[in-house]
């Protein structure tokens, strides 16, 4: 069999067997799935957990509290990202994988034994807040860093190939939550889920994370990363502050594009259901189970357009996806307010197609356009910076944006404008396919040892 061959940083090459490459993509997948899982189930339970966790009153106020509990795990996000970037970037991506698996599983089981409202009054906000924070903390160090482990294993010309397995895991995992969540509305009944069932999904994590743990555990370290600390050595590592003065132009213009990337995922994967609840009243069992059929589709179609994106390239991928979703936000949310579950399952799959997309080629691009030295900082904080204003208030902005203007379409016109500003990043950012990893950045950056 022959092997894959990643381009190092110095311009040699490191053939990686394909029993390994697969190994690779397998465990990082694997320890994906359980970390989105974990955070997928949240959104898939918020109006249980507006029940459980705040007064009661006005069911809008309600959701608005939990979905604000939603987005304060992604401004940690950022914080995340640069902790555990930079611990990636100086002790190893596999360490840094093994541990934020761990902490996202401890955090959500905790969840799942929280008191409610009912039991111990406002301290129970607090303490599902406290939990988030430490998901949202764990979230920031997950997905960049996997995705830079399987892209310096992987041969040149199939990187987005292997790397759009972990947008798969994504989307696959939150299929899984939104089947557990579905199973479990349709067997206990909405009175038992409020009350009870609920912690069901959060209590799975605590299995779940000890396997992913001891999978990644027993990986070994990247080649391309190796090598690169081979290179450092006796050499001080970039701080975070030099890190981000010397590849902020590079941060800047894919932040803009990952706006899309993070909106339309969150629309797609979290947000719907609640608008299908809340706005077109459809049954809550029959939303779960389009949603997991969507979500499925979405996990399918990721390889598919991972192989695509390494034969077109990634410029025009971003601009495919850009122009996919601006044109199809407004005929998505049209068609899934008619209420049926076909319609529902139709409008979910029209943005499923655009957001797959982004999703696919935000996965290549966070470890192309950075240098090794730094990709796992420069990549994570980018990401999750972009995943903290535009994907984790995603619900919150849908929700608030109908209820002031009235307009059930008014968060398809907000994702119309992203993919707008969106469009403009795909044209300002070079193309990176086929070239060996560290290719025109280094060159364009120079490493912060080299420089006084």
């Amino acid at each position: 069999m022959n092997p894959a061959v990643p381009s190092t940083p110095g311009g040699a090459t490191a053939p990686v067997p394909q029993s390994v490459l697969r190994k690779v993509t397998g465990a990082a997948a694997a320890g994906t799935v359980v970390e989105w899982f974990d955070f997928a189930v949240y959104g898939f339970l918020a109006t249980q957990l507006a029940h459980a966790f705040f007064p009661a009153g006005d069911d809008v106020v309600g959701l608005l509290q939990t979905f604000a509990v939603f987005a304060v795990a992604f401004a940690l996000r950022p914080l995340g990202g640069a902790v555990f970037g930079v611990l990636g970037d100086r002790i190893g991506r596999k360490r840094v994988l093994a541990l934020t698996v761990l902490l996202m599983s401890g955090a959500t089981m905790a969840i799942g034994l929280l008191p409610t409202f009912g039991a111990v009054g406002v301290l129970a906000p607090l303490l599902l807040t406290l939990a988030r924070s430490v998901q949202g903390l764990s979230a920031g160090g997950e997905y960049a860093g996997a995705v830079a482990y399987v892209i310096e294993h992987a041969p040149a010309d199939q990187r987005s190939r292997y790397s759009s397995w972990m947008p798969a895991a994504t989307f696959g995992s939150f299929s899984g939550a939104a089947l557990l969540c579905w199973g479990l509305t349709s067997a206990l009944g909405t009175a038992a889920m409020n009350e009870w069932g609920w912690r069901i999904p959060f209590l799975v994590a605590a299995p779940l994370g000890i396997v992913a743990f001891y999978i990644r555990r027993r990986l070994d370290e990247s080649p391309v990363f190796q090598e690169a600390l081979e290179a450092q050595r006796g050499k001080e590592h970039a701080p975070l502050r030099r890190t981000l003065a010397l590849q902020w132009r590079p941060m800047l213009i894919l932040g803009g594009y990952i706006a899309l990337t993070a909106l339309s995922f969150y629309t797609f994967s979290t947000y719907m259901t609640t608008f299908l609840r809340e706005v077109v009243k459809m049954p809550a069992d029959l939303v779960l189970f389009s949603n997991v059929i969507a979500l499925a589709f979405a996990a399918a179609l990721a390889p598919v357009l991972g192989r695509v994106c390494d034969r077109i390239g990634r410029k025009p991928t971003m601009v495919a996806s850009s122009v996919l979703l601006g044109a199809l936000a407004v005929p998505a949310y049209l068609l899934a307010s008619g209420g049926s579950f076909g319609m529902a399952l139709g409008g979910q799959a029209l943005l499923a197609v655009g957001a797959v997309t982004a999703n696919v080629v935000t996965a290549v691009l966070l470890s192309e356009v950075f240098p090794t030295e730094v990709r796992y900082t420069a990549s994570a904080v980018t990401y999750n910076v972009s995943y903290a204003v535009f994907g984790g208030t995603a619900p919150f902005v849908a929700t608030w944006l109908i209820a002031a203007t009235g307009n059930p379409m008014a968060p398809a016109i907000y994702l119309t404008v992203i993919a707008a500003g969106a469009l403009i990043a795909a044209w300002l950012l070079p193309e990176t396919a086929h070239r060996p990893l560290d290719a025109g950045t280094t060159a364009r950056h120079t490493p912060v040892h080299d420089r006084a």
